[in-house]
């Protein structure tokens, strides 16, 4: 059993308790009124319905009776795979799929579909993450590798610690960059006022290295390439909401999910999740030698924003 305190700020207040408590767990929001129907989550230690307002020092607590699973179960969930053999599946994660079961998330994940279309994973990364050598969070898109035996394993997280792996991401940013590329380097780590939170203002933090380069400019938004030089968590997202430009839509490290539209009198551009997406993924295949590089086109929502930014 897991007890989540959340304190409401100031700018907190005001929103819906369900909106607000998914937004602040990374929960579904059907799955909080879930817990708030079954007195799971409580306002200043009383029930609450669903539709309340929060207000500066509410305390929100929600507990969590997690799941015994122990088993990975396969799904018939639809799955994009670029390439696949009997070493390892190279697939195009979609936006809102999450990569393995958790608290919160025991199924529809990433591993509960790739059990389905390649039946067999390798069996180290424990047994709810069979293969996993990497991660993309639940917000966003693009090209992942996954180990379906040992030996694939072995040598796929080794060319991650080693750095070799070639990792490409696009990703739409809130405001204008000075720069037409750069690089950022500056360390992460867990941070100290919230721990589900990574940050650059830590006193150890790990060596974190991201370089950048300018695709297009638009009125209060930029599209970039971004190439990781390190792999830790949420790199992109924490570098460049550090240097002042999250990425758009990025809800727990950037505030900025609107942008307005450069005619006045058209409505704001909103972006309903992080906009980044991992276009490119390169490695050494783990038994033939050869090189492989996969690329994912940009999804949908994506290029529908960029579309509105152009007009």
């Amino acid at each position: 059993m897991a007890l989540e305190k959340i304190i409401i700020n100031k700018e907190e207040a005001g929103k819906r308790i369900d909106i607000l408590a998914a937004e602040k767990t990374g929960i579904t929001r059907s799955q909080i009124q879930k817990l708030i129907e079954k007195g799971s989550l409580t306002i200043n230690s009383r029930p609450v319905i669903r539709n309340y307002r929060t207000k500066a020092g509410d305390i929100i607590e929600i507990t969590i009776t997690e799941e015994k699973t122990s088993e990975l179960i396969s799904e018939a969930l639809p799955l994009e795979i670029l390439y696949k053999d009997e070493y390892l599946a190279v697939v195009n994660k979609p936006s809102g799929m999450v990569v393995y079961p958790a608290a919160g998330h025991s199924r529809g994940t990433l591993m509960n579909a790739l059990l389905y279309h390649c039946k067999k994973l390798a069996n180290i990364g424990g047994p709810l993450r069979p293969g996993v050598v990497h991660r993309l969070d639940k917000d966003t898109s693009g090209v992942m590798v996954i180990a379906l035996d040992d030996r694939a394993y072995y040598d796929l997280a080794g060319q991650f610690k080693q750095r070799t792996i070639n990792r490409k991401y696009i990703a739409l940013l809130y405001g204008n960059l000075r720069e037409d590329k750069g690089v950022i380097s500056l360390s992460i780590g867990r941070s100290e006022s919230d721990r589900k939170k990574m940050s650059t203002r830590v006193k150890r933090g790990k060596e974190a290295v991201t370089t950048w380069k300018v695709i297009e400019r638009f009125h209060g938004a930029v599209l970039i390439e971004a190439k990781l030089k390190t792999g830790r968590t949420h790199q992109i997202r924490v570098h460049f909401a550090s240097i002042g430009h999250p990425v758009l839509g990025d809800r727990t490290y950037g505030k900025k999910i609107e942008v307005e539209d450069k005619d006045k009198d058209k409505k704001k551009i909103t972006f309903p999740r992080q906009m980044l997406h991992a276009e490119l993924l390169g490695f050494i295949h783990p038994v033939t030698g050869e090189y492989l590089e996969f690329k994912s086109p940009l999804p949908e929502d994506m290029e529908e924003r960029i579309r509105e930014l152009r007009s």
